[in-house]
């Protein structure tokens, strides 16, 4: 019997979630476009809103320790996660982009954020 693992680790999904979180909530205004990316989210990584309101709890410091530690594979599909939900709404504002940029930087890896 073949037992898949989990992609991510649960420290590693509060992180993620929180991160994601961050990014809708950078500017300042949720559109409904990146609630819609969420969503998508949730079925792919597998979580749900309660676990959105555990992410929150976790502090930015937590978050970055977290994903510093993570799989090269999973920094650079983290990257491109948040780079998504960045381009929900059809702009990138420079809040989101500073924020991924800086989440980038602290996991040691260089993208473009927009």
């Amino acid at each position: 019997m073949n037992i898949q693992r989990p992609l991510f680790t649960i420290a590693e999904k509060l992180a993620l979630v929180n991160a994601i979180d961050s990014v809708i909530v950078a500017d300042k205004l949720i559109h409904q476009a990146e609630l819609a990316v969420m969503n998508q989210l949730m079925a792919r990584i597998d979580f749900d809103s309660n676990f959105i309101a555990q992410a929150r709890i976790i502090s930015d410091e937590q978050r970055l320790l977290i994903v510093k530690d993570m799989s090269e594979n999973k920094k650079r599909m983290l990257a491109a996660i948040l780079d998504e939900v960045a381009k929900a709404d059809g702009y990138v504002h420079k809040k989101e982009a500073e924020l991924i940029s800086n989440i980038c930087a602290a996991m040691g890896i260089c993208t473009e954020a927009a």
